[in-house]
């Protein structure tokens, strides 16, 4: 699968997540350098505070030397609920390339995940083409 296949499967899992009126509902994949799925994840997976990043990655055995994050939402830069946010676990993880769709916007925090990864040194590309998509389970905070 090509990046917008990838993407497309993070924005179909964002459909999975229960609904949230304090948090976007989010789907990750991570995959492999060999272009192999290795996890997937999405918010609120196994618990009301999980992020689909951290749900993806939770399920991963490190070593992801090369691998990319595809997320439907722009990896968090800061949170509340939790002591690392997402673009900090992406970075330990030795992912190298991070792939979204939505841009976060100012709802909850600032979306600043994009400049942390890229700061890291990770690759950041940014598809706003899913961006539909991926706004789709979160209209009732947009609204």
């Amino acid at each position: 699968m090509d990046d917008l296949g990838w993407l497309d499967l993070a924005c179909d899992l964002a459909k999975l997540c229960p609904p949230s009126g304090t948090a976007f509902s989010v789907g990750a994949v991570v995959v492999g350098p060999d272009g192999r799925e290795v996890a997937r994840g999405f918010s609120r997976e196994h618990d009301p505070h999980d992020h689909a990043e951290e749900a993806a990655l939770a399920k991963t055995r490190g070593g992801l030397a090369g691998a990319t994050v595809y997320s439907s939402l722009e990896p968090c830069g800061h949170r509340a609920s939790r002591p690392r946010p997402c673009a900090e676990l992406i970075i330990a993880s030795g992912a190298r390339r991070v792939v979204f769709a939505w841009r976060e916007p100012q709802l909850f925090a600032a979306g600043t995940g994009a400049e942390l990864l890229e700061a890291a040194g990770v690759e950041v590309v940014e598809l706003p083409g899913l961006a539909g998509r991926a706004r789709e389970p979160n209209a009732h905070l947009l609204s």
